[in-house]
C-alpha cells in the first residue's frame, strides 16, 4: 500500500472527522504503542498501519486490502 492508498482508503471508509481523530488520536499497540500519525512520521509502512488500524477496530478481515478491491465501504 502506497501512502496515497492509505490516504484514499481512510477517506473512503470513514467520515473525514472520524478519520483525523483515528490518525491522531488513536494510539496502536500493534504498532509500538504510536498513532498512525506518528508511525508514518517514523517512516513505517502504510500497509503496517493500515493493519494495525483494521485490527483495533475489529474491522472484517476483508478491510484489509481496500485499495486491491475497489470496494471500501463506511464503517
Amino acid at each position: 500500500m502506497k501512502r496515497s492508498e492509505f490516504r484514499a482508503s481512510l477517506a473512503e471508509r470513514f467520515d473525514p472527522r472520524y478519520a483525523q481523530a483515528l490518525l491522531h488520536d488513536l494510539v496502536l499497540p500493534g504498532l509500538g504503542s504510536r498513532t498512525a500519525t506518528d508511525a508514518l512520521e517514523a517512516g513505517e509502512d502504510p500497509q503496517r498501519v493500515w493493519d494495525a488500524l483494521v485490527i483495533e477496530l475489529r474491522l472484517p478481515e476483508d478491510a484489509r486490502f481496500p485499495h486491491r478491491s475497489g470496494d471500501t465501504p463506511r464503517h
